[in-house]
């Protein structure tokens, strides 16, 4: 191949992107894709011999773009997924180009690296020493590494090395989690050995949110029972209602009782840019982990998430191992970014990140977080003007939790509509939104992320719930 060949190809695949992304606002948001085109994905057989960049480019434009999630789509209200900022999508482009292993040495990805993660902790307000954080694949992957440096500390206080002896010396570890806690929490400590039958669930007030007295009690009852509280986990958004628990008084608690405090802010720390809801995040930086995802609310391309520690040592003291074949006398005092995480060979998420970052400024960031918010109050109004709908929660941040009444049906029934209200939407092809449960009730969840969405759309939205829902009735 070429240089101009390549550059011909890369002009091509400029306007398949271009197009695909400026077209989509007209088409549906997603639709079931059609039986033979899916059959011929998966049924592809592997080719023996190679295709010109152009045919394959062809190949992308006809078989797989017309075919999206839909998380592009200004009307896509489901889970917590973004559309993709456009300096991102370029920037990936030349980190691919590029393709290192950002895991250390004297390179740019690595020193762009501690930059971006500098900027994330400034933009959340949380303190960043040098060293004190890392890109991962995601919130997932990021609170793994923030619970294991939680667990380390907790077995090095009691006299333990767990790195070198597991956890059989110790007492079992407890840690708490609400009913709203993000199940990645519960998969961290599966993986690290502790149990998810060692977290307890906390009760929350009727706001949603961690009650701190509960947490008390559970803590002193554990303790009585020989056990050793070791971790909690407050949210600084959930995934049913984008409520934020109440830092301060937790972080008392934790302080009080040496507990790890981690926070999950995995889609909603960045609301802390907004002025309007700034004050619900108050005490978010006494955290000790704070894991995040530059990838939902900051529309960074997937995939990208972020810890935080308030104690760079933790984590290295956790991670830290260094063959001789890795050894680099030109790392640094900091040394290799794979001492402080599970991955060795790492992808060059940073320079997507600066550009997502860099072309918004902390100032477009805040007016496109602002905008979301704005228009997620918009909604729960909508919602409890409607007597057709009802508002399950308030409206804290970004996500509106909601249900439609039925007249004349009740419990399970009602439970058994609204369950399969969210795929019959979906199938209509105008709006995409989510279910889920909140307590003993299923539910539809609306979560804005998109700048670009309208008031217009948040009426759609209503309109094709009530739609969908005479459809299933009758």
């Amino acid at each position: 191949m070429t240089a101009e060949d390549f550059r011909t190809s890369a002009h091509a695949a400029a306007d398949l992107v271009t197009d695909y992304l400026a077209e989509l606002p007209a088409r549906p948001v997603w639709q079931p894709m059609d039986e033979a085109a899916r059959t011929a994905l998966l049924d592809g057989p592997l080719p023996a011999e190679g295709r010109p960049l152009d045919d394959l480019l062809a190949a992308i434009g006809r078989d797989v773009l017309p075919y999206p999630m839909g998380n592009g789509h200004p009307r896509f209200f489901g889970w917590v997924n973004s559309a993709p900022a456009p300096a991102g999508v370029l920037a990936t482009l030349v980190a691919s180009a590029m393709n290192p292993s950002s895991a250390g040495g004297d390179h740019a990805d690595v020193h762009l690296e501690r930059a971006v993660v500098r900027w994330i902790a400034e933009l959340v307000g949380f303190p960043h020493p040098a060293g004190g954080g890392l890109l991962t694949s995601g919130t997932s992957m990021a609170t793994i590494v923030c619970l294991a440096a939680a667990r380390d500390r907790a077995a090095r206080r009691a006299g333990v090395d767990v790195r070198a002896d597991g956890l059989a010396a110790l007492p079992p570890l407890v840690g708490y989690v609400t009913g709203e806690t993000h199940s990645c929490v519960r998969k961290a400590a599966e993986l690290l050995g502790l149990g998810s039958r060692h977290l307890r669930t906390v009760a929350t007030g009727p706001d949603g949110r961690l009650d701190p007295d509960e947490l008390r009690a559970a803590i002193e009852r554990d303790r009585a029972a020989g056990l050793l509280p070791f971790l909690a986990v407050a949210s600084a958004g959930t995934v049913g209602t984008g409520a934020v628990d109440p830092f301060e008084p937790i972080a008392d608690l934790c302080a009080e009782q040496g507990l790890w405090l981690h926070v999950d802010g995995a889609y909603g720390a960045f609301g802390r840019l907004d002025p309007a809801i700034a004050h619900r995040y108050a005490g978010l930086e006494r955290a000790d982990s704070l894991a995040l995802d530059p990838h939902k609310w900051l529309g960074v391309p997937v995939d990208c998430g972020c810890a935080l520690v308030r104690d760079a040592g933790e984590l290295r003291a956790t991670f830290s191992l260094v063959p001789s074949y890795l050894r680099d006398e030109t790392a640094g005092s900091l040394g290799w970014f794979s001492e402080y995480g599970t991955e060795q060979t790492r992808p060059f998420r940073a320079l997507k990140v600066w550009a997502t970052i860099a072309h918004r400024g902390r100032d477009g960031l805040r007016q496109d977080i602002a905008r979301c918010t704005a228009l997620a109050r918009k909604l729960g109004e909508l919602v409890a003007s409607d007597e057709e709908l009802e508002l399950l929660a308030e409206v804290q941040t970004s996500i509106v939790a909601f249900r439609h009444r039925a007249p004349g049906l009740d419990g399970p029934a009602l439970d058994a509509l609204n369950r399969e209200l969210p795929a019959a939407v979906q199938r209509r092809g105008r709006v995409f939104v989510t279910g889920a449960r909140l307590g003993e009730r299923e539910m539809l969840r609306a979560c804005l992320l998109n700048a670009a969405t309208t008031e217009d759309d948040l009426r759609l939205l209503l309109a094709e719930v009530k739609a969908a829902a005479r459809e299933l009735r009758s």
